[in-house]
């Protein structure tokens, strides 16, 4: 069998997922559907389901990988998904619960959301993530809402994400920098500056998907320099924390 184009792979993978049982819409996200991807870039796509999707059905298309259970990936927006390789390439498939989906529409409209943990992920991720995929992926197929930006969730959100980060920043002030504790301090100051990022972005009114590229585009790389520079010293941890502070507050 011939190695699949860049350009007809997609749309291989997007037939096959399409005719799984209960998916309504298959998208490509990520990097490929953003244009930032290098060669050896990951291949996203979603699968977007209503009533009862099932994942031996996707493990039954027989691709080499893991196929997670629905909830296996917290349970909670982003409920799970696949790792895979597909004709030599590496393949991530989300599960996405189009009743969920909408929900999470609607609740943005009104300038709702939620947080939730998600691994790999420093600040955790909003709920409104998977209406942030509406807006950036490319529906390959079934048709799908393109939403804009609410200006609701633009003017809520900001406050929401700056407060989680002043509470991380408070309790690394008070409970690890006074021990020398550098590693729970880098760890704080990481997770702030994420939240503070997600918060410069929502203000904006700029979708955000990940984290990988959260503190380049909030402006907040300057971090790094303030990381560097930590050691086991109560006092050089305390001004740590503070110049994070201020590098937030300009943000």
């Amino acid at each position: 069998m011939a190695v699949l184009t860049d350009q007809a792979f997609p749309h291989h993978v997007a037939d096959r997922l399409a005719a799984l049982p209960a998916v309504h819409a298959v998208t490509l996200g990520g990097s490929r559907a953003q244009g930032t991807h290098a060669p050896d870039s990951d291949w996203d796509f979603a699968v977007y389901y209503r009533g009862a999707f099932d994942p031996a059905d996707l493990r039954a298309v027989g691709w080499e990988g893991e196929v997670s259970e629905i909830g296996d990936w917290g349970g909670g927006v982003f409920n799970g998904g696949a790792w895979l390789t597909v004709d030599g390439r590496h393949v991530d498939v989300h599960y996405r619960d189009l009743d969920v989906v909408e929900h999470e529409l609607a609740e943005a409209g009104q300038g709702r959301f939620h947080w939730e943990p998600l691994m790999f992920h420093l600040a955790g991720i909003p709920s409104y993530l998977v209406v942030a995929e509406l807006a950036v992926n490319q529906v390959l197929r079934g048709e799908l809402p393109r939403p804009a930006f609410p200006e609701p969730l633009r003017a809520a959100a900001p406050a929401v994400w700056r407060g989680r980060a002043e509470l991380t920043l408070r309790y690394a002030k008070g409970a690890y920098a006074p021990r020398g504790q550098v590693t729970e301090v880098a760890g704080a100051l990481a997770t702030a500056a994420m939240e503070t990022a997600h918060a410069v972005l929502a203000a904006r009114g700029e979708w955000v998907t990940n984290e990988k590229r959260l503190l380049q585009r909030a402006g907040l790389r300057g971090l790094d320099t303030v990381l560097a520079g930590l050691r086991p010293d109560p006092q050089q941890l305390a001004r740590a924390v503070a110049e994070a502070e201020t590098l937030f507050a300009a943000a």
